[in-house]
């Protein structure tokens, strides 16, 4: 067990979003610019990735390297589909994609090997594929921890870890705000990715309706969440995008949701938004008439 102590108050919360995720680095070059930082760092799915990023190197440097990252992502360093693939998963009927190019892009530039060797502490919430339950690993292999959480069911393999076999924390805890609360953390600051408000058409393929629908449940669990935590807990939500037309399988998009984050976040902070807790009218579910 690590040594370190929880005297953790105030806690960055990453929510899921697949290519959304790319909307936590716009977010954070805001936050980050302006000093304001966390205490640990809790994430879920997409979130775990960038929130055991910025755990590893909570710096301005750190989040210009994550933007890099981001801004080089295609669609097949995440999820490299082909007809082999597609063949392989009507033969195996049970997952679409193997983790490799996943795991390859973490081990690529994450900096650190296991949890607890990061700067902050680092929480990252996955789902105990046969119960359902909530698992939060805080030690161990960061790797393995981070492509747990990002399993989406179907398209991934589950993970066996520690004895269980662990999937995308969407099911169970997207944006896992309770676990930072029991974590020790008074004071929350909550990252989500918002979800495509704007679509026309749902989007095309099985992979991204699956991950659209997923979005969907990560906005209606982040407001079941907020509104039933104590009182003695301050909590601000980062505004999500709205109206978004780009869908978390869509990687092509990823510059521009960064550039649009950033700006979003900027406005909001010039306005005020850390002197204000609660909820912003933009988590609740919604669309637009065109």
């Amino acid at each position: 067990m690590s040594s370190r102590k929880q005297r953790s108050k105030t806690a960055f919360v990453f929510a899921g979003g697949g290519s959304l995720g790319a909307i936590h680095v716009g977010m954070l070059h805001s936050l980050v610019s302006r000093g304001i930082v966390a205490d640990m760092v809790v994430g879920s799915s997409a979130g775990a990735l960038n929130g055991a990023y910025y755990a590893g190197n909570p710096t301005i440097e750190g989040i210009q390297r994550l933007d890099a990252i981001w801004r080089g992502l295609r669609r097949s360093d995440v999820f490299p589909l082909t007809w082999r693939t597609i063949l392989g998963f009507l033969y195996r009927r049970d997952f679409l994609v193997t983790s490799d190019a996943l795991r390859q892009l973490v081990d690529d530039n994450l900096g650190y090997r296991n949890l607890e060797d990061a700067i902050l502490p680092v929480h990252i919430v996955a789902t105990d594929i046969l119960t359902g339950g909530t698992v939060v690993i805080s030690e161990g292999p960061a790797a393995r921890a981070i492509i747990a959480s990002a399993a989406v069911p179907a398209a991934f393999e589950p993970v066996h870890f520690n004895g269980l076999y662990l999937a995308d924390g969407a099911v169970s805890s997207n944006t896992p705000v309770s676990v930072a609360v029991a974590r020790g953390a008074r004071r929350l600051i909550v990252l989500p990715t918002g979800y495509a408000c704007a679509l026309e058409k749902p989007p095309v393929g099985a992979v991204a309706n699956a991950l659209h629908a997923l979005t969907l449940l990560i906005a209606r669990q982040l407001m079941n969440e907020l509104v039933s935590l104590d009182h003695s807990v301050e909590y601000f939500v980062v505004p999500p995008l709205c109206p978004l037309t780009e869908t978390p399988y869509d990687f092509s998009k990823t510059g521009e949701l960064i550039e649009r984050a950033a700006k979003s976040t900027d406005a909001w902070l010039s306005e005020g938004g850390l002197d204000h807790p609660g909820i912003v009218a933009l988590l609740s579910t919604h669309k637009h008439r065109h």
